[in-house]
């Protein structure tokens, strides 16, 4: 009876520490996981913004239509002008850098042998 329990606790204990094994892997795929969720978050957050910045844009080209005022579309087009670049500056300094684009430029030739 002795043998069994002392079988059934190495084998409880080759367990424990597997299970130890496979949690300490699993700590960085959480941490990777977090991250992306993190990023999902930040990239909802943005489309979110852009979807309102249109929205907001429509409702006050809709407003300068009906008033048939020229002064107010142009104040519009001044506007619309501004916050396209203030966009344009979000996406690119938020957008990383593709290494594809720019690759290294290929390594010199190497120079004759001198005889």
């Amino acid at each position: 009876m002795r043998i069994l329990v002392k079988q059934v606790l190495s084998i409880l204990e080759r367990i424990l520490l597997r299970l130890d094994e496979i949690y300490e892997q699993g700590k960085p795929i959480m941490s990777e996981l977090d991250e992306l969720k993190a990023k999902v978050a930040a990239s909802i957050t943005a489309q979110e913004s852009a979807r309102l910045l249109i929205v907001g844009l429509k409702a006050k080209l809709d407003a300068a239509i009906a008033s048939g005022d020229p002064a107010q579309l142009t104040a519009l087009s001044s506007a619309l002008d501004t916050e396209t670049t203030a966009l344009s500056a979000a996406v690119v300094a938020n957008t990383p850098a593709d290494p594809a684009a720019n690759p290294a430029p290929p390594a010199p030739a190497p120079s004759p042998a001198t005889p």
